[in-house]
């Protein structure tokens, strides 16, 4: 079976370009591949053209995920895959793929309010215009074969979404948390990688937040980045979602800090890799080990 090689990028519908742009740039340390004020703004993250890609529109949310495919035979095979099943997967115009900086594009409707993108032939950079952070002092943003990082969504059906992600898109289950968010609120997440290896480049569940994305994750390959950025939101008087903590699944250590939309990216380094050969799945009772307190909570 032709599978997902990566999450390759996410689309982003706002109107604050702007404060995206700040916040990007010199809060976490992207880089501006393209912009046309008040229709969209491109961020890089790498040698790729763009990885974010925020468009003019009301959502305040995500608008689609852009799963990367290696060749395009696996994605056209892949398609075949989701159609023979039913689902009304469509190739979308040459403008909208150049839009996206790809080769070709797909798109199926997702059932908890976004698109699903199925791409191959990403653009990369010139090799004379290399990322250049203003802000990151080690590597850069872990991504490559891994992708940009993960996202979690809110399902509207848990049952449904967990039948969708794992057997129409034939993402992997990595593990589950089954933990108390708050006294007396017991909340599941499931996480699923693709034959990429990140731990997971998507999770869901159903929880209790406002909008489709709960958060956006970048990784960075330096712990002290991660601190240096947590002292930027401090110092920008942000608004963090979480503290700085551990997750016990992933081995992630990051924070959440929200983003002109509102909703948050996960700041972090440290994640896992999934060998498939050998993962064995396994469900938590706690979503962080330690820290990621919410601003005024106490640490339990």
């Amino acid at each position: 079976m032709s599978s997902i090689s990566n999450l390759g990028y996410v689309v982003i519908g706002s109107k604050k370009l702007a404060e995206w742009e700040d916040f990007a740039v010199n809060i976490l340390g992207m880089q501006v591949g393209r912009s046309e004020p008040g229709k969209l703004l491109a961020l890089r993250m790498d040698d790729m053209q763009q990885r974010i890609l925020i468009e003019d529109g009301s959502e305040e949310d995500l608008r689609a995920a852009g799963w990367a495919f290696k060749t395009e035979q696996a994605l056209r095979a892949f398609v075949k895959r989701l159609q023979d099943r039913g689902l009304p997967v469509q190739e979308r115009s040459r403008e909208e793929a150049t839009n996206r900086r790809v080769e070709k594009l797909y798109a199926l409707a997702d059932p908890n309010g976004y698109t699903q993108e199925f791409f191959c032939g990403g653009y990369a950079a010139p090799s004379n215009q290399p990322f250049r952070s203003q802000k990151l002092r080690g590597a850069g943003f872990k991504t490559g074969d891994l992708g940009i990082g993960h996202v979690l969504v809110r399902a509207k059906d848990y049952a449904q979404s967990m039948d969708f992600y794992q057997e129409a898109l034939g993402l992997r289950l990595s593990d589950i948390i089954r933990g108390e968010v708050r006294p007396g609120h017991v909340a599941e997440a499931a996480f699923f990688h693709t034959v990429g290896g990140r731990h997971h480049s998507l999770a869901t569940g159903a929880v209790n937040i406002p909008k489709v994305l709960g958060h956006l994750m970048v990784e960075l390959q330096s712990l002290d980045d991660v601190g240096q950025g947590y002292d930027r939101c401090r110092a920008a008087g942000l608004n963090f979602a979480r503290e700085l903590g551990h997750h016990p699944n992933d081995q992630m250590t990051s924070f959440y800090v929200e983003t002109p939309s509102g909703f948050s990216i996960e700041y972090g380094w440290g994640g896992l890799v999934v060998d498939d050969e050998s993962w064995t799945v396994r469900t938590y009772n706690q979503f962080s080990d330690w820290g990621h307190a919410r601003p005024g909570q106490a640490v339990r």
